[in-house]
């Protein structure tokens, strides 16, 4: 899970992406080999599977109806992959109990300590080097563009706060825990990424309801986000200025209420789901249209309205509310526990919550390293989940028939990766070529899979598209 944010040959989006096929390849041999037993029973009930069936049904139309189906076929894998991930971590979790939320915790913060080892190490050698100017995009390395760093913080960040919620007396452990929470708000700031700050805000508009943990939790937050921007005042003002240093990509600079070009994908997302209401364009197929934005519109739902159609963007959100409000419900009936995991539970919900409110913004459910967390963290959360009802046993079809659906998915990912992965170089100098400009990620860094220009949507007027990226 470290390895491709704090190893700089595995920063690049199509290894963060392989990274990803490697560990959903992983997850499903775990599942495989570990007992299911109640927790798998008990969470599959929870999902309504005549909800997935459904969905499932709605999604292979929308395939089959596809411009390029292949394609199609593979974003559908990947999210059976995802929520193949996000099962077994749950039912892991609901098997091994606490042991596992503190791997999981200690891997978090484990990455995000070595993160701020690498900005540290980073910015010292910048200012030792004898250089005039620091550029601050420079020391976010670890990701190909600062946004998705930005999404991996928006994360972690909530789940920082558990030591500091812990009413055990261990000071050592809480002064750290402060130390490591301010270094990454530090960085969030430096990132000036304004999706990470507007899915925070999303996390504490909906935190303060839950209780006076929550409050705590957003106190400790307030605190760091406070020391954080202090240390990075004097870390890129005062510092600088008195060497004689000129910052440049200044986090001040990013403060703006402009949509940065997202008007125009997002115009585009729209007349797609004005055409084709019912089933959308297909899977991947908003990266089937050109344009000089982005392969994905930047927004979750009209993401999944425009792709996958909206009867299916309904369903999804149904359960999504669902589970959140489930969720929202148990937090404030425990809302004066301080056990562990009902800390963790408080902790997890508002991770979930800040991303997927970045994600109204962001490509939250595009980027590779992102996907995995949200896997992680959803996973998470339905392990930790206290279910009214007693488990009852599913039957060994359904059972089957969702193993052979991710054995399936999972070995069509495989087989992408190893049939694209030799020639990633070739396929990007094609699309240099062709359509010329950037690259735009979407399931490899250069994410436009449209075979002809030509495909170019009418109603999105080609001619007015600024090239100005989303920010």
């Amino acid at each position: 899970m470290a390895a491709p944010v704090t190893l700089p040959v595995f920063g690049t989006h199509d290894w963060q992406r392989i990274f990803e096929c490697v560990i959903a390849a992983f997850l499903l041999l775990v599942l495989l080999t570990h007992p299911k037993g109640f927790s798998f029973s008990t969470i599959a009930r929870q999902l309504t599977p005549a909800i997935g069936v459904l969905l499932l049904i709605l999604a292979t139309a929308s395939v089959i109806r596809a411009r390029q189906s292949m394609w199609a076929l593979v974003e559908l894998a990947l999210v059976v992959a995802c929520i193949g991930a996000s099962v077994t971590i749950a039912t892991q979790r609901r098997t091994r109990g606490v042991g596992l939320d503190k791997l999981l915790f200690i891997l978090a913060a484990s990455i995000c300590a070595l993160k701020c080892i690498q900005f540290g190490a980073a910015s010292l050698a910048a200012f030792v080097s004898g250089y005039p100017t620091l550029d601050i995009d420079f020391l976010l390395d670890g990701f190909s563009n600062k946004r998705f760093y930005g999404q991996f913080q928006t994360f972690t960040l909530p789940l920082l706060v558990l030591p500091l919620l812990s009413p055990a007396p261990i000071q050592g452990r809480k002064t750290w825990a402060l130390v490591l929470l301010c270094c990454w708000w530090m960085i969030a700031i430096s990132s000036g990424t304004r999706g990470t700050w507007l899915g925070m805000a999303g996390a504490v508009a909906v935190i303060c309801l839950c209780g006076p943990h929550g409050r705590r939790w957003i106190g400790w937050q307030a605190l760091a986000a406070v020391l954080g921007l202090t240390l990075y005042w004097c870390l890129f003002s005062v510092l600088p200025g008195y060497l004689g240093i000129e910052v440049t990509n200044f986090a001040g600079d990013r403060l703006s209420t402009s949509l940065s070009a997202r008007d125009i994908i997002w115009h585009q997302a729209w007349e797609m789901i004005k055409q084709r209401p019912l089933l959308g364009y297909g899977p991947m197929h908003f990266a089937d249209i050109p344009n000089s934005v982005a392969a994905h519109p930047h927004q979750a739902i009209l993401q999944w309205a425009s792709e996958w159609g909206i009867p299916s963007a309904l369903l999804v959100g149904w359960l999504v509310l669902r589970g959140l409000w489930a969720t929202l419900l148990l937090i404030r009936k425990k809302s004066i526990s301080s056990e562990p995991v009902d800390l963790l539970r408080l902790c997890l919900f508002a991770s979930l919550i800040g991303a997927l409110t970045q994600s109204m913004v962001d490509g939250v459910i595009v980027m590779p390293y992102s996907q995995l967390w949200l896997a992680i963290v959803a996973g998470w959360l339905l392990g930790v989940h206290e279910y009214r009802d007693e488990p009852q046993l599913i039957s060994r079809k359904l059972y089957g028939a969702w193993l052979a659906l991710l054995i399936t998915a999972v070995g069509y990912l495989g087989y992408v990766v190893i049939r694209d992965s030799p020639h990633l170089e070739q396929r990007q100098q094609a699309f240099i070529k062709e359509y010329g400009g950037r690259f735009q990620p979407r399931f490899w860094m250069q994410g436009v899979i449209a075979k002809s220009a030509h495909s170019l949507l009418e109603p999105t007027n080609a001619a007015s598209f600024s090239e100005e990226r989303p920010k």
